[in-house]
């Protein structure tokens, strides 16, 4: 196994001509968008009964600005005040055909020193053939992946660190475990994954579904959040933190990459009063570059399709959202 030294390693640049575009060999999207396995899903637990226990300093959260998923997993450390308990860093912006890289620009591996993200997957799976993807989970103690399952990881850093976070944050409360899930799930098919499915979209019929799914998801989300401030019980939970990404980069990325609605965020008042309430809370603000959002159209985006022309929308952020009308504990 690498390991760091005085002198940062970093991957060399960028270079599409020589390594091509990520996807090929590692993504299929030959027949629409089909969001892929993670393969590695082991579980953090407080009393260690999973096989990695929760300990301060053992594991190291790999992730990227750019990443919707990946950003919900710096928001639940801070939330939790995991920041001195877990460690993080950030892999660079772009990608060619290698995967995520250590560049300059985000800074070295402080771990390990790779310089390819896919060197830890190679360190847990020797020659590892599948997605390349962040968040990562990685275990110092073992030197190995713990999980790569986005879903998992967020709720087992707001659950199974107590005992040096802050217990008062309670994200997923068991008294609301199964509203919370329910709506993690309609959020998850008809609104985190939507863009996703109507940009790789091989009809038009398809496309024309996703983009009314996804539609008529924001405007339910918009009623739900007109008498109360967070999506379920009154404080900020996994519901909320899964959602907020997806609003953040919606304006900026997902309209202008698949053109899902006619309407800007901005149209949805309660919708819109609620992300930047979220925003204005330092776990969303710190973890948030919204300049990493305007990355264009990506390679798996069909250009077959008769997709509604959305321009990017540069909203006000800052602008107060008037919800302290509504309760919160």
């Amino acid at each position: 196994m690498s390991s760091p030294t005085a002198d940062p390693a970093y991957a060399s640049p960028v270079d599409l001509e020589a390594y091509g575009y990520y996807g090929p060999g590692r993504l299929d999207t030959s027949s629409g968008w089909q969001r892929p396995l993670y393969a590695f899903q082991d579980r953090v637990s407080a009393d260690g009964s999973s096989g990695y226990r929760a300990e301060p300093g053992r594991y190291h959260l790999y992730v990227a600005w750019v990443c919707p998923w990946a950003q919900r997993t710096a928001i639940v450390r801070a939330l939790k005040g995991l920041r001195d308990v877990v460690s993080l860093s950030y892999v660079d912006d772009d990608r060619d055909g290698r995967g995520w890289a250590f560049r300059e620009r985000r800074g070295a591996d402080p771990v390990n020193g790779f310089t390819l993200l896919q060197q830890a997957y190679d360190a847990t799976e020797p020659g590892f053939p599948g997605h390349l993807s962040v968040p990562v989970l990685w275990d110092r103690r073992t030197g190995r992946i713990v999980s790569n399952n986005f879903p998992d990881i967020t709720i087992d850093l707001g659950t199974e660190f107590d005992e040096w976070g802050d217990p008062g944050v309670r994200l997923y409360p068991p008294e609301h475990r199964a509203e919370i899930d329910e709506i993690n799930q309609y959020v998850y098919d008809n609104v985190n994954n939507a863009p996703y499915k109507a940009a790789a979209a091989t009809t038009q019929e398809e496309y024309d579904q996703w983009r009314e799914r996804m539609s008529g998801a924001l405007r339910r989300l918009d009623e739900r959040l007109a008498g109360r401030r967070h999506l379920v019980g009154d404080s900020v939970t996994e519901a909320d933190v899964r959602l907020w990404p997806t609003l953040a980069r919606f304006d900026r990325l997902y309209n202008p990459m698949s053109g899902m609605s006619e309407r800007s965020l901005p149209d949805f008042a309660n919708l819109w009063a609620y992300a930047r309430d979220l925003y204005q809370r330092p776990a969303f603000r710190d973890s948030t570059d919204f300049d990493t959002f305007d990355v264009g159209k990506p390679a798996f985006v069909n250009a077959g399709i008769d997709r509604l022309e959305v321009a990017p929308v540069h909203a006000d952020w800052e602008q107060p959202h008037g919800r302290e009308r509504l309760s919160e504990s």
